[in-house]
């Protein structure tokens, strides 16, 4: 009776035994090779800032007609290519009736002061032969037929352009079809068939009837933050990727960079703008948004690590390195150019060897 007890007891304490081991810390060299680490690798590294705006063309045009009225007639439709000089919109005069009535007196008023300084000067060219008036009031009474000759033809162009709607003056033709000014393609029609228009004039604007552009030569228009715009050089390259086209990869070189900031969604920006070079067979449209990203600095066939297992302390930067058998050493690097995902590492490293992720904190 009593062995068997004592065998009882002898099983109890071995169990309590595998209990106490069981709560022991693991060992401490399995708990190293456990760790994830990450391999020290080579490869390109570039510093970029980025831009953010939109695909436009280089030069916009905004058509625009000599002539008042009203649009009778469209020769051509937005997305159209058209050449210089080709007929784009036809515009028919609209006078009031208050303006025809007023450009014709004016017209007979005119040829009246024609006539009346046409005999004065017939008089005036008399008294000359005679030798009663002088040459100085000859010279006037000229200058007098000649200017009412001058507003007489004025009054005559004023009152064709009003009924008429075109005029030659001194070999040019104005007249109210309007053309297109440059080679390119139509944007955007401003007016509809029978709107009103408002010539272009010295004291006024003008209406807006459509805008052109020169599709061949686009740039990018966008705005970089204050942070990196201290770092930009204009020739610097650039990579322009288009929302609208994800597989696009579009060259640029920065052309630009404004010497006024502006403030966008309360933060400080800087426009820029990038000459587009190759579109590699992309067809790009005007007012595409995109993103460029300015190349400052570039590095190829370096060590690199991810810079999230870099522990930095003032100007010093440290790493954990795996060594063989579960040791870890810690070891201090120089570091250089960073693209905020990995970083360069200059000393300190050699290709493949392992670097520790740092430990997750707890909470």
């Amino acid at each position: 009776m009593k062995g068997r007890t004592k065998i009882i007891l002898g099983g109890v304490g071995i169990a309590v035994a595998a209990g106490a081991a069981s709560l022991l810390p693991a060992d401490d060299s399995a708990s190293e090779d456990a760790a994830p680490a990450v391999v020290v690798t080579r490869a390109d590294i570039v510093d970029r800032a980025l831009a953010v705006g939109t695909i436009e063309p280089e030069i916009e045009v905004s058509v625009k007609s000599k002539v008042s009225g009203v649009v009778r007639r469209r020769f051509a439709e937005a997305g159209d290519f058209v050449r210089a000089g080709a007929p784009l919109l036809e515009i028919r005069p609209d006078p009031t009736p208050l303006e025809l009535v007023e450009a014709r007196r004016q017209l007979e008023l005119r040829g009246i002061e024609v006539a009346n300084t046409a005999r004065e000067l017939e008089r005036q060219r008399a008294l000359r032969a005679q030798g009663l008036v002088s040459e100085a009031d000859f010279e006037a009474a000229e200058r007098r037929h000649a200017e009412a000759v001058l507003q007489e033809q004025i009054a005559r162009e004023r009152l064709a352009l009003l009924e008429q709607g075109r005029v030659t003056i001194a070999n040019g033709r104005i007249e109210s079809v309007v053309t297109a000014p440059i080679d390119g393609y139509i944007l955007e029609e401003m007016v509809e068939v029978g709107d009103p228009v408002v010539p272009l004039s010295s004291y006024q604007e003008g209406t807006v009837l459509l805008t052109m552009a020169d599709m061949s030569r686009l740039v990018f228009r966008g705005t970089v933050d204050e942070i990196d715009v201290g770092r930009l050089r204009e020739g610097m390259r650039a990579e322009i990727r288009v929302g609208a086209i994800p597989d696009a990869r579009i060259e640029g070189v920065l052309s630009r960079i404004s010497l006024k900031a502006r403030n966008q969604d309360n933060s400080t920006v800087f426009p820029v703008e990038i000459t587009l070079e190759e579109t590699n067979g992309t067809v790009l449209r005007a007012g595409y948004s995109a993103n460029a990203y300015i190349v400052i600095e570039k590095r190829e066939d370096v060590l690199v690590i991810p810079e999230r297992v870099v522990t930095f302390s003032g100007d010093t930067a440290w790493v954990t390195v795996q060594l063989g058998s579960g040791q870890t050493e810690r070891r201090v690097i120089e570091t250089g150019l960073s693209d905020a995902i990995n970083i360069e590492v200059v000393s300190g490293l050699r290709e493949g060897e392992r670097v520790l992720e740092k430990p997750t904190r707890r909470i």
